[in-house]
């Protein structure tokens, strides 16, 4: 079968990669792709946003199967476009992929039906968002309701920034991704990421994963969209696992049904950990980036046939379970190499030299995220998140080791990563 991706990011690199493995895979396509992607098959300059031009190539390949990877194209309706073409897509439909588009339409979800969450607030005005503030103690987490590249969210340590930060979202610093905010109260705990593949009523749990979402070591400064990440989370246990499934996942899935939007592709459940059990900051319509590139690596059997299978639907409970991968997890960890300033302003058209020597070592993996070829055939970083140096072990420790000695064999000056990707983990070990 010939499979089209959609989207130019290591999350797409790692599932390009991760497919071109199946036995029953013969090409993969990739539309725009990158220079990783390239390697496993043609790439096309198509644009994420362009949905016609999106359709129109989807037409010329006749792919027997398309993988929508980012957000955006998926909030844009392109899943329901290709559907009506006959198409089997993995990806939810425009209606589904509200659960991330809109931040208030994923709270009301999880409102309606008593789904873990922490106490919020919708608001489209400075004087309402002041007096639910008021109910509160910080630190504060301002959310802007739409999509901001995955850094819509804003933890202010005190009321004064508070305060701040919502005038400046509602006055348009997010755009129009801030014209309503979500406010909620601050959740103490540990966070994690689960992943359930679905096709609308049955369900696959991947291993649990953990992103480090600031720029800094020991998890300070801004909110990126992901420095790092790791599997499985020993966080979530399997008792802890099964409570997710039965309190969170399933109810939403059947909520999402409920309210008309049932629900095809994977579903990703930011949680924290708290005192009372698992509850869920956020949801995301795609795999996380970079939590996807470490699912990948670290899946030992063939992914294909699941993915399928939350494409086409209408399989039984136990017919479903089978098409899981089959095989083990192996511990995997990613490292995010990105352009120095990020996630501020930064330079674009520095050389990276070394990716080559950092994919021979064993066990390691390098997803491009970031990239270009010049003409004269140099690798250049375009982007603020750049490369994924992934490297799957017996251990967490060792994955650590490894993924780190890729990032050393990588020679860009103009780069930097955080150099404690797990370290809570590897506190505890």
């Amino acid at each position: 079968m010939n499979i089209l991706v959609i989207g130019s990011g290591g999350r797409e690199h790692a599932l390009a990669w991760k497919m071109k493995q199946s036995p029953i895979v013969d090409e993969i396509w990739s539309a725009p792709g990158n220079p990783g992607m390239h390697e496993i098959g043609p790439c096309f300059d198509v644009k994420i946003d362009d949905n016609d031009a999106l359709e129109k190539l989807a037409l010329q390949l006749d792919p027997d199967l398309i993988v929508i990877g980012p957000e955006q194209p998926l909030a844009n309706g392109l899943a329901d476009r290709l559907r009506a073409r006959g198409y089997d897509v993995f990806g939810p439909n425009a209606g589904a992929a509200q659960i991330e588009a809109s931040k208030g339409f994923s709270k009301d979800i999880m409102a309606k039906y008593k789904i873990p969450t922490a106490a919020y607030r919708r608001v489209t005005d400075l004087a309402a968002g002041k007096a639910f503030l008021d109910t509160l103690t910080p630190p504060y987490v301002l959310k802007a309701d739409g999509l901001y590249a995955g850094k819509g969210v804003i933890i202010a340590e005190t009321r004064e920034e508070a305060d701040a930060a919502l005038a400046g979202m509602l006055s348009g610093s997010m755009g129009s991704a801030g014209a309503e905010v979500v406010i909620e109260e601050f959740m103490h705990g540990e966070e994690a990421s689960v992943f359930a593949l679905t096709d609308g009523e049955n369900v696959v749990l991947l291993p649990a994963a953990q992103d480090h979402k600031r720029v800094g070591e020991g998890d300070t400064g801004k909110n990126t969209g992901g420095m790092g990440a790791y599997a499985p989370a020993p966080v979530v246990t399997d008792k802890l696992m099964k409570k997710v499934r039965d309190t969170i996942v399933i109810p939403t899935l059947k909520g999402m049904k409920a309210e008309g939007h049932t629900y095809q592709g994977v579903l990703y459940v930011g949680l924290m950990m708290t005192d009372t059990g698992p509850k869920v900051v956020e949801y995301n319509c795609r795999f996380g980036d970079p939590e996807c590139q470490v699912l990948m690596a670290g899946l030992e059997g063939d992914i294909v046939p699941l993915i399928l299978a939350c494409s086409t639907g209408g399989m039984s409970a136990s017919d479903f379970a089978q098409m899981a991968p089959q095989g083990g997890f192996q511990p995997t960890a990613t490292v995010v190499l990105a352009t120095k300033g990020y996630p501020d302003a930064y330079e674009k058209g520095s050389v990276i030299d070394g990716v080559s020597a950092a994919n021979e070592l064993a066990d390691v993996m390098v997803f491009h995220a970031g990239t270009d070829v010049r003409d004269d055939g140099a690798l250049v970083a375009v982007g603020g998140r750049v490369l994924n140096v992934t490297a799957s072990a017996q251990n967490l420790d060792q994955a650590f080791d490894s993924a780190y000695s890729g990032v050393d064999a990588i020679k860009w000056p103009e780069g930097f990563c955080r150099r404690d990707i797990g370290w809570r983990v590897r506190q505890k070990s």
